[in-house]
């Protein structure tokens, strides 16, 4: 699956998800301050993720990042997998929640929402999300096959995902926004199929071009949802 959103700036975009608030965190002098301490953890194991995967993201280069000693760490996460759980629950998933915000927007036209949503991704050009690709999808990809607890949480993230656009799309079938002759819940799948999968194609080629013409014809295909 694909965001960079970088949900802290308020840049919508779950494929790459910007990792420049979080750096700023993580370089914070934060040892008198346990929370602090926790989130400049999470933040510095956020972009250590982010750019290494899981399985090689390096707790010294963690703890590098953020001045904190290793008994600090683990003091807040018993072991590494426990570290890369909360990415994921207490990083990855907020950020994921805010970006879909603006199809909650009851006030919207749910195909407008989408539109729009796919312009801000089609219209970022972050080299992290290009480098890096989607946080969440990386995960899939790397762990959701080997640890239950990753796979798990990914995909309640998946699912909420597809949800949320399934609702919007239900909502606009109510108020005539939406061709009566859609199924909600598949459109909602191909979507976000197709957000990740635009993402992985883009990493691979190491070009935004790719991207960019994908988030447009997920455009495309969106404005033929109009009733």
């Amino acid at each position: 699956m694909l965001a960079s959103i970088d949900i802290c700036s308020k840049t919508y975009i779950l494929v790459g998800m910007s990792n420049t608030a979080t750096k700023l965190h993580s370089a914070v002098h934060v040892k008198r301050d346990p929370d602090a301490t926790r989130q400049a953890l999470l933040n510095a194991a956020f972009e250590e993720m982010h750019a290494q995967g899981f399985r090689s993201a390096s707790l010294d280069h963690i703890l590098a990042k953020t001045g904190v000693t290793k008994g600090a760490l683990y003091h807040h996460f018993p072991n590494k997998q426990a570290l890369g759980y909360a990415v994921v629950d207490e990083i990855i998933l907020p950020r994921a929640i805010e970006m879909w915000a603006v199809l909650r927007d009851e006030s919207r036209n749910p195909i407008d929402a989408m539109v729009e949503l796919l312009d801000q991704h089609r219209n970022m050009n972050e080299p992290e999300m290009l480098r890096n690709g989607c946080p969440v999808n990386n995960l899939v990809q790397e762990m959701a096959g080997i640890d239950e607890g990753f796979r798990v949480r990914l995909a309640s993230i998946q699912s909420k995902w597809i949800r949320v656009i399934e609702d919007a799309m239900q909502r606009g079938l109510r108020t005539g926004q939406v061709r009566n002759d859609i199924d909600p819940s598949q459109v909602a799948t191909l979507l976000v199929a197709g957000f990740e999968g635009s993402a992985s194609l883009a990493k691979c080629a190491q070009d935004n071009k790719v991207f960019i013409n994908c988030m447009q014809s997920m455009i495309d295909f969106v404005e033929t949802l109009r009733a």
